[in-house]
């Protein structure tokens, strides 16, 4: 049985991604599993944990029944909190436990792949007792790996697979980010236009419009006259919209152009994951 095509390619960049994850983990020795990686609090087995545990989740498996210690300084929110408990967990599993329970992860998760016959707008239970589809599950699994897959390989210092299919699927929910960051975050000008000239592995020339009302649409052409651009390489962007890394701390790969109150208003709210 075939995927349903709106699911393929996110399957497929959730598999090139896992499957590289895979490769780079196999033959850690257990100090390098304790290694910090981009995403706050989180080390190399972290990571791996909670990808399990999301992929898990995402076959039907039960959450785990387990207390956090308290003294978590990166966790704060709910979302957070919801998220850290797949991988404290399995804080203390050796390097052996955590390849072998991945190993087994993605032999499940491609066999339910390999069956999966549900519409992509089924509805699901997601993070949090959320309500969403087969196809934003899917989307999200796809996103998510793809960045840690990211987080790995700079703790590592093994980079690679800045294109990957599923850089395309990061690339797409990043920009669908774009009009409210611009138009209600950075409360940018009614009536303007703002120009991200993003190059690298991963280009990109997208304008965001706000309209007299306010609102904000995203549109490939390019703005004469611009109130700001804001130009930078693939790999920056992405850091600085998961998260990973301060405007201040990347400033000399990234150009700024126009109103300078908006493109600092805009680079203070860039961040698009929780």
């Amino acid at each position: 049985m075939s995927l349903h095509p709106t699911l393929q390619p996110y399957a497929d960049a959730w598999t090139h991604s896992i499957e590289a994850i895979s490769e780079m983990v196999q033959s850690l020795a257990e100090g390098e599993w304790n290694r910090r990686t981009p995403c706050p609090g989180w080390s190399v087995r972290d990571i791996v944990s909670h990808i399990i545990g999301m992929d898990c989740e995402i076959l039907g498996d039960p959450r785990p029944i387990h207390s956090l210690p308290r003294d978590l300084f990166h966790v704060t929110t709910e979302h957070q909190r919801y998220m850290e408990m797949q991988v404290d967990v399995r804080r203390h599993h050796t390097a052996p436990e955590m390849t072998a329970e991945l190993e087994y992860t993605v032999i499940r998760r491609n066999r339910q792949l390999r069956g999966e016959s549900r519409d992509p707008g089924t509805t699901v239970r997601g993070p949090l007792g959320k309500d969403i589809t087969v196809e934003q599950a899917y989307r999200a699994r796809a996103f998510d790996v793809w960045v840690h897959e990211q987080d790995l390989r700079t703790a590592l210092g093994r980079p690679g697979n800045l294109d990957s299919p599923g850089a395309y699927v990061v690339r797409d929910v990043l920009l669908e980010a774009l009009p409210k960051i611009v138009a209600e975050d950075a409360d940018a000008p009614r009536s303007s236009a703002i120009v991200f000239d993003v190059h690298g592995p991963v280009e990109f020339l997208r304008t965001i419009r706000v309209d007299i009302q306010g609102r904000g649409s995203l549109e490939t052409a390019p703005a004469l006259g611009p109130a700001a651009t804001l130009t930078l390489d693939w790999e920056t962007y992405v850091r600085l919209a998961c998260g990973r890394v301060t405007p201040e701390a990347v400033a000399d790969r990234l150009k700024t152009e126009g109103d300078p109150d908006l493109t600092a208003a805009i680079l203070r709210n860039f961040t698009v994951t929780p």
